[in-house]
């Protein structure tokens, strides 16, 4: 059995980590910053979806808690026109390590802005390459918002120059804890300190999903890039996402735990199965708009309520094709994706997923804020019995078990509604759901896109819980072959840590 402190031992903390990073551009990688201007640098986390999850797309609320696991950035302009990007992490995933890519694959020589689609097509032609596309396009983006659009120009501070890029990454790829929103994050960060142009917070994550969505062609929500950029340490960021009101950050309650066990299960939110069920969602969403008379609901399902969908519920088909689904109602309410005519969708239960998902997260919500209230109300009346021990008692267990059925309950629809579920992050689940309550386990949900990746974790901060969840570990290894890594810890986002200058030596 892993020692207890190895595997939950959370990382050192934040400043300690971007130090690390930051005397590596010091010295490892001088050479590489070869311009005379300065360097910044940025770090940005990622997330662990504790509620809400592919409800996003959907106008729900969503809980995400930011890791201590992060992206860093370091910027320095060149004014060669050429950009420089290295990544420290990617030929570990079979990529490139060092793109180039000339500022004429984003502006031509007169400093016209070229358009989204050619430059996705530009930025994604090569394989080994690509990756760069997340930080890249993040120059793209700010040149678009700040060009002159009138006249279809870069802004003049942008326009001509170039940059050395330098990109680590602690966040796995594919794990589901949105590694891409992380470097998307770090990277608008510190552009947007080098550049001196700093958009309001909620902009900047914004301009990430459009990143996301416009130039790397990923049909993600924007939970990831906001819990990136505006999370703070040790709370749930609550997000109403029409488009993205912050509603707030929920502090975890001292004695509670949410741990994230990655089933080693490459996912991505570009795949069809998550692009199936966002499709699946809108084709819903449409009959709605339709067979209501003009009910748009700004395109969120989410802003309908349980009571309401029951009365369109069986208007929405069950399985329809694209081409059945073009002929019968038309252009999708969607932006980002597209109908395929040759699959086959579900829309019934796509649509319905996100609309009792909003009503789980506002449950949670209530139940972690009744949490607050007795806490607070424990520690006003607390009495000391005659041999001096506290009498507190417990009230929070059944709270915790609420909280707990909410998750598995959202897991359980993954599957059965979304085919999002994956045989791997099932049997974690079911691994967590057999010990239980009684060893302080109290709920387990697949997170963000599905289709593997990263298992969140409710539990009792508590010895005996993480002896149980270390069970749970090495069942899934003896019959996986594999150990689930434990994103344990939590850390600022990029916003609350901040944009920082790297000086050399």
């Amino acid at each position: 059995m892993t020692d207890l402190r190895s595997r939950f031992t959370p990382l050192p903390f934040a400043e300690e980590r971007w130090e690390i990073f930051a005397e590596s551009v010091r010295t490892d990688y001088d050479a590489f910053f070869d311009a005379p201007g300065p360097i910044v640098g940025a770090r940005a986390p990622g997330r662990l979806d504790i509620m809400g999850g592919v409800a996003d797309y959907s106008g729900s609320i969503v809980l995400e808690m930011p890791l201590s696991e992060a992206a860093y950035c370091a910027w320095q302009w060149r004014e060669d026109r050429l950009i420089r990007v290295q990544s420290l992490n990617a030929q570990e995933d079979g990529f490139d390590a060092i793109v180039e890519i000339p500022l004429s694959d984003l502006v031509d020589e007169d400093n016209y802005i070229l358009t989204p689609e050619e430059v996705r097509r530009r930025l994604n032609s090569d394989p080994a390459k690509k990756w760069a596309a997340y930080v890249v396009g993040c120059y793209y983006v700010m040149l678009q918002a700040y060009g002159k659009i009138s006249q279809g120009k870069a802004d003049n501070r942008l326009g001509d120059l170039g940059a050395n890029i330098l990109i680590s990454s602690e966040v796995p790829i594919g794990a589901g804890v949105s590694s891409s929103a992380a470097l998307e994050v770090a990277t608008m960060c510190a552009l947007s300190e080098a550049a001196g142009i700093h958009p309001s917070e909620l902009t900047l994550a914004a301009w990430c999903q459009k990143v996301e969505n416009m130039i790397v062609g990923a049909p993600c929500g924007i939970m990831d890039q906001v819990t990136s950029a505006l999370g703070r340490e040790n709370a749930l960021l609550v997000l109403q996402c029409q488009p993205h009101t912050l509603l707030g950050h929920q502090i975890v309650p001292k004695g509670w735990k949410f741990i994230g066990l990655d089933s080693r299960v490459k996912h991505s939110v570009g795949g069809t199965a998550y692009t199936k069920a966002r499709v699946g969602a809108f084709m819903g969403l449409k009959v709605i708009q339709l067979e209501s008379g003009g009910k748009l609901l700004h395109n969120y399902l989410c802003r309908m309520s349980v009571q309401e969908f029951q009365t369109y519920k069986e208007m929405i088909p069950t399985s329809i094709t694209g081409l059945e689904y073009n002929e019968l109602f038309g252009r999708l309410p969607d932006i980002v994706t597209r109908v395929n005519p040759s699959e086959t969708y579900r829309p019934r239960d796509c649509a319905e997923h996100p609309i009792l998902e909003n009503e789980r997260v506002k449950e949670f919500v209530g139940l972690m804020s009744l949490a607050d209230f007795r806490r607070e109300e424990r520690q006003m009346f607390r009495t000391t019995d005659p041999d001096g021990n506290n009498d507190e008692g417990d009230p929070d267990t059944q709270l915790m078990k609420e909280l707990g059925q909410l998750m598995y309950e959202a897991h359980a629809s993954y599957s059965q509604r979304l085919d999002l579920g994956s045989p791997e992050t099932d049997l974690l689940v079911h691994l967590i759901q057999e010990r239980g309550v009684e060893r302080g386990l109290y709920g387990a949900k697949i997170t963000g896109g599905g289709s593997g990746g990263t298992v969140a974790v409710f539990l009792a901060d508590t010895e005996d819980a993480h002896l149980a969840l270390s069970e749970v570990c090495d069942e899934y290894e003896k019959q996986i072959g594999v150990a689930p890594y434990a994103f344990v810890g939590s850390g600022p986002g990029a916003l609350e840590f901040g944009a920082k200058y790297i000086t050399r030596g």
